[in-house]
């Protein structure tokens, strides 16, 4: 709100500084008629220089004025909606022949004394003519210039909207997916067998689930809800998993740097280290990690890479590596690096995003 207040005040200051440069030029562009008196004999009796530039220059200034802010906040508003170029062409053509009369008519009467009758072909008349069309083209590019501002504008907010709902919608794929499957995992844990544990894992998703409705529909989370939101599901998933079959060393820095992230990044990279990198009756481990160095923060995360196991662009078997992309292309245009190796052994990625 403030800046648009300033911003007017500045268009505001720029009309006035406008004006005054014209209210000088018309001033200055033919200061003095000379009127010359002829006696009966024919013997020049007086000579007399009269100074009409500033009733005129006032005139000329406000038929101007006039003709400037009706043509560019009243007429061309009302000559677009017109069929024809012809009549839009010739609407704004009379409007200005019509301004036009009436400085020439009227100048007359604001001088004193009477000045001699105007050439409406002579050297005045020319220049009053230039100026005129002049003003006319200056208010038609004005008008086109506020026009293509606010076209532009419009532009950019649709494109944010589109934006923010493209961003929710691939969000709405991630969380999701992961609810389910993690409460169909209790669910089959629970018939199974009657385990302890499954108290710890109800709540750690009640706490999970809190914050994605309430907390990651926000633009920016502190990186430390994050964390906790990341040890979470790593707690849940565990649970799907003898102890030696899922090792995770998850590292971070304590005390966690205050630091805003965007919500639910780097979640698909963890979903994907346990179902593409953990397999029943084998040792796994997973690696991850987050630093903040210079408010640039650096994610990495390992796994195993089993040759029998479907890869991330899967999308029918995990949370496609494109979907991951386009969120982080979204979110951090220009401000972040995704570099994934992938070999025999393990697959590593990393990512490096500067928030700021």
């Amino acid at each position: 709100m403030k800046r648009i207040k300033r911003n007017h005040l500045v268009e505001i200051l720029l009309h006035i500084l406008f004006w005054a440069a014209m209210f000088y030029t018309t001033g200055t562009s033919n200061k003095k008629f000379r009127v010359i008196r002829w006696s009966v004999k024919g013997q020049l009796q007086q000579d007399v220089r009269i100074e009409t530039a500033y009733p005129q220059s006032l005139l000329t200034l406000f038929l101007l004025m006039l003709l400037f802010y009706s043509t560019a906040f009243w007429l061309l508003k009302k000559v677009m909606t017109f069929n024809s170029n012809i009549a839009r062409f010739a609407a704004v053509l009379g409007w200005t022949i019509l301004i036009f009369e009436l400085n020439y008519l009227l100048t007359p009467l604001v001088m004193s004394p009477a000045p001699p009758p105007i050439n409406p072909f002579g050297p005045l008349q020319v220049t009053n003519i230039i100026t005129f069309l002049s003003m006319l083209g200056i208010a038609i590019a004005y008008f086109f210039s506020k026009e293509w501002i606010k076209s532009d504008l419009l532009r950019k907010q649709i494109e944010a909207h589109q934006l923010s709902t493209e961003v929710k919608f691939l969000k709405s794929q991630i969380n999701p997916h992961f609810l389910f499957n993690t409460l169909n995992n209790l669910f089959s844990m629970a018939q199974a067998k009657g385990n302890d544990e499954l108290a710890d894992g109800i709540s750690k998703l009640s706490g999970m689930m809190r914050y994605m409705i309430y907390e990651s529909n926000a633009e920016t989370v502190p990186l430390k809800k994050e964390i906790e939101y990341i040890n979470s599901c790593i707690a849940l998933n565990k649970l799907r998993y003898a102890d030696h079959e899922a090792i995770v060393d998850f590292r971070y820095s304590e005390p966690v740097p205050e630091l805003a992230i965007a919500p639910m990044i780097f979640i698909p990279f963890v979903e994907n280290a346990f179902k593409h990198g953990v397999t029943i009756d084998s040792t796994s481990f997973i690696d991850i990690s987050i630093t903040v160095q210079d408010k640039e923060l650096l994610f990495t995360c390992g796994n195993k890479n089993h040759s029998l196991v479907k890869k991330m662009q899967d999308e029918k078997s995990g949370i496609g590596l494109e979907n991951v992309k386009r969120r982080l292309d979204l979110l951090y245009p220009g401000k972040h690096s995704l570099d994934i190796k992938s070999d025999e052994d393990k697959f590593r990625i990393m990512l490096k995003i500067n928030p700021s």
